[in-house]
């Protein structure tokens, strides 16, 4: 099979590979899904509870120091932490959770079916767009909507359309507010525009993320910098007015402008008591804002990466007509690209850096995925697969070019790796009862039809059956 869309053809890694064999292999990924759930227990719960204290009082630590937002050193110390907070529940947390990965612990909090994130898209509208539709139809052309999310070419294989030429423009601003992208693009406008969604769910989701909209105003941009304001106003109370402060108010000079003898002593009353609360309350907003843009930013990165560098397959809907779970778990493998980092890189992106492995099996929790990727290696090697994967930087670099060159009319794929070479690292074994096995019957309290198979509207995937 090959793909021809642009007139330029690249074989598909499923091309060497006969129906038997392709069965075969569909087994072997299965088998992999299979032991790591039957070895879930203590130790996963543990992490994931780990994970949501420490993202917890790293955002509790960022507020706290903000108080202080005057201070340029606390500043950048809180901002820091508040950003981290943010890359943590938005990556390592709300993305894994709502994946369903923490489905089998039966925790009446941790659970997708409750769980919610502090980003701009609603749980129900990225459920759907992205676990449901981009990790069925991952990188299919006209099906998968997260390819290129329907803004940008980033395959030859997409038609050109003058658009396209700023795409490297709006990039930009898709980099800093990535949250409200993606809120957009889970509309799904393109679905309204051909009849296929009615207009009251479009009604309903952009009630949806006008309330996220609203909290999100109300915590970072007017409660926060508010109680922030309030410390120190009660701090120079305290101090008998004692902590330096700006000489004039903003709110001062603004009743100052009216004039009259009311309003000047108004003016000089607010010079006395508010410049210092405003500075604070500014500066935290600041604060909140630049975290919020280091998140979207950090996202954006890692998401890009994990999809769009030059490694990554993409394919026709001709292609994959009567696909087999052999050939979805391929489609899987190659439309991914995994990205080489430290340990600590893979918690802050949420493990993500294994996307293979995500797409692969994207309700395993995300801490399995470094423990299963030298058993899909093998399997790509055994196989004559390609196993994706690259620095950070190179990753990025790929990413962007492709964007910058695809702006233009006309390209071409770019060379695909091989084969993936190394020893093999097998490891049989029959899988043991797991936790989410003995108690699958342990459901979330209002959640009656929860557990290990449940359906959440949206969370599972949907490959061929076994």
């Amino acid at each position: 099979m090959t793909t021809t869309d642009s007139g330029q053809r690249v074989t598909s890694p499923l091309a060497h590979l006969d129906q038997e064999t392709i069965d075969r292999l569909a087994e072997e990924f299965d088998a992999i899904h299979d032991e790591v759930y039957g070895d879930l227990g203590d130790r996963d719960r543990r992490y994931i509870k780990t994970v949501i204290a420490t993202q917890r009082q790293l955002a509790a630590l960022g507020r706290i120091v903000l108080l202080n937002s005057r201070s340029r050193g606390a500043w950048v110390a809180g901002t820091a932490c508040l950003g981290m907070a943010k890359i943590l529940e938005n990556m390592e947390i709300g993305h894994n959770v709502m994946h369903g990965q923490w489905d089998w612990m039966n925790d009446p909090y941790i659970h997708s079916s409750v769980w919610d994130w502090d980003t701009a898209s609603t749980a129900e509208a990225w459920k759907h767009s992205h676990n449901y539709i981009h990790h069925t139809f991952t990188n299919i052309r006209g099906k998968d909507k997260d390819l290129g999310y329907e803004i940008m070419r980033i395959d030859p294989n997409q038609k050109w359309h003058p658009v396209y030429l700023l795409q490297p423009f709006y990039n930009v601003l898709l980099t800093a507010f990535f949250e409200w992208g993606v809120a957009l693009h889970d509309l799904d406008l393109e679905a309204i525009r051909r009849g296929e969604k009615p207009m009251s769910e479009l009604v309903e989701d952009l009630k949806g993320i006008a309330g996220k909209m609203r909290r999100q105003i109300v915590k970072d941009y007017l409660g926060w910098p508010a109680i922030s304001a309030g410390a120190f106003l009660l701090s120079q109370a305290a101090t008998g007015g004692a902590i330096r402060q700006p000489s004039t108010s903003r709110i001062g000079n603004v009743i100052r402008r009216r004039g009259g003898r009311r309003a000047r002593a108004a003016a000089k009353f607010a010079d006395q008591v508010l410049p210092g609360a405003e500075s604070t309350f500014l500066r935290t907003l600041a604060a909140n804002f630049t975290a919020n843009i280091i998140r979207n930013v950090w996202a954006h990165a890692i998401i890009f990466c994990g999809h769009f560098p030059d490694q990554t397959y993409t394919f026709s809907q001709e292609e994959v007509e009567n696909e087999t779970r052999g050939g979805w778990y391929v489609r899987q493998l190659v439309g991914a690209a995994n990205i080489d980092g430290s340990p600590l890189f893979h918690i802050i992106s949420g493990n993500l850096g294994y996307q293979v492995e995500h797409h692969l099996y994207p309700d395993m929790p995300s801490t399995r995925y470094s423990e299963v990727a030298p058993k899909v290696k093998d399997i790509c090697e055994r196989y004559g697969l390609p196993y994706n994967t690259g620095p950070f930087g190179q990753q990025w670099g790929q990413v962007h070019r492709t964007i910058a060159r695809l702006a233009l009319p006309g390209g071409k794929p770019r060379p695909k790796p091989g084969p993936y070479h190394r020893p093999p690292h097998s490891k049989g074994g029959e899988p043991a009862v797991s936790e989410a096995a003995r108690f699958r019957g342990r459901l979330p309290a209002d959640h009656p039809n929860a557990g290990p198979e449940h359906e959440s509207g949206g969370v599972e995937v949907s490959p061929p059956p076994r």
